[in-house]
């Protein structure tokens, strides 16, 4: 699709680099044009296939949406794990029980958590076992590691360095895309994770979010936010992602940027490495992934998260899935959310 358009190899693999985001797959990868379309569908603000940051960080959005659910008499209650979803004697969802032993009684269950954790751990193994297998089956690799970083002092690009006076400059409030300067170097990157090892030279996106919302960091420092692939779930030989793994890894990425921002190492001041392992192990990703699942055409539409229950109703009458997982896939636009809610506020109107 891109070298139908494009002719600039530069500009094509910097626009790949969304066909493959958060992908275990190759620009090349049949399928890969619909990741492409599902980061540029929509819009922000009537600009259509904009994107934009959270003022106050990501963490803002989900306290905004907390507000203007307590406003509307919601109750939340942070920091409860759940253990299992309650069935009544009909076999419907009835409420959910925490792992303190509180018990939460309620006529309708949505699950923003992956089908995995959904239907795997939380829910009594009373499911179809064809819907079961298909769950398991779902392809949940993921190639990602993201790196929170801090430093003292704003990058200086080689292609375009810093004004005088430091302050931010354009592509500085952008969204800046390293190591690909062709399509190759993505397909390489992602070859050598397919053999289990990290990238050599990683596909790199770095954000610096506090160059447009200065109150994320100290004055004169900044927070920087790299996504980067390709890194395996599992590393050959079953190696173990230990701080040894990640440090070498974050070591590579780092040379890159130095490569391109020289003097970027020294002004580092904290690091924060996450693995596949690591955000699966904090966030409930399964395998680390992103969407909850590949976003490949056999795990889109009608089969999300399996054929017959893409409509956000599950097998257990009164439990809904509104996640990442169900349709349409990822991305912070809450369009799964508000299609589940509509689907159990509908089914609500009938108990």
């Amino acid at each position: 699709i891109l070298d139908q358009w494009f002719e600039s190899e530069p500009l094509k693999a910097t626009l790949a680099t969304d066909a493959v985001i958060g992908a275990m797959a190759s620009p090349h990868t049949p399928g890969s044009g619909y990741v492409l379309l599902h980061h540029v569908m929509g819009e922000l603000e009537g600009r259509r296939g904009a994107w934009g940051y959270v003022a106050g960080g990501m963490g803002a959005l989900s306290q905004a949406i907390a507000r203007a659910a307590a406003a509307q008499g919601v109750h939340i209650f942070a920091e409860k794990a759940v253990c299992h979803v309650l069935l009544g004697r009909d076999g419907r969802a009835q409420g959910v029980a925490l792992q303190d032993g509180t018990e939460v009684r309620s006529k309708l269950v949505l699950s923003n958590a992956s089908p995995q954790i959904t239907f795997l751990e939380l829910t009594p193994q009373q499911l179809p076992k064809d819907f079961v297998q298909r769950i398991r089956q779902v392809d949940t690799r993921s190639p990602v590691t993201k790196i929170n970083v801090a430093v003292d002092q704003l990058p200086s690009f080689l292609a375009a360095p810093n004004a005088r006076d430091g302050r931010p400059l354009p592509h500085h409030q952008c969204s800046i895309h390293l190591n690909c300067e062709g399509t190759h170097l993505l397909h390489q990157a992602f070859t050598e994770a397919a053999h289990g090892h990290p990238s050599s030279r990683p596909m790199i996106e770095l954000c610096i979010p506090s160059a447009l919302d200065p109150g994320l960091a100290p004055r004169g420092c900044h927070v920087v936010s790299l996504f980067t692939q390709y890194t395996p779930a599992v590393l050959a030989g079953g190696q173990p992602w230990d701080e040894q793994a990640r440090n070498a890894y974050a070591d590579t990425v780092f040379d890159c940027i130095e490569a391109y921002a020289p003097g970027f190492k020294a002004s580092v001041i904290g690091r924060d490495i996450l693995t596949p392992p690591d955000l699966e192990r904090i966030f409930g990703l399964p395998g680390g992934n992103i969407f909850h699942g590949g976003m490949s055409l056999d795990q889109l539409y009608f089969a999300r998260p399996a054929p017959s229950y893409s409509g956000y109703r599950s097998p257990i009458p009164s439990l809904y899935l509104c996640g990442s997982g169900a349709h349409p896939g990822g991305g912070v636009m809450g369009a799964a959310g508000r299609n589940a809610a509509r689907v159990a506020l509908e089914d609500f109107r009938r108990l």
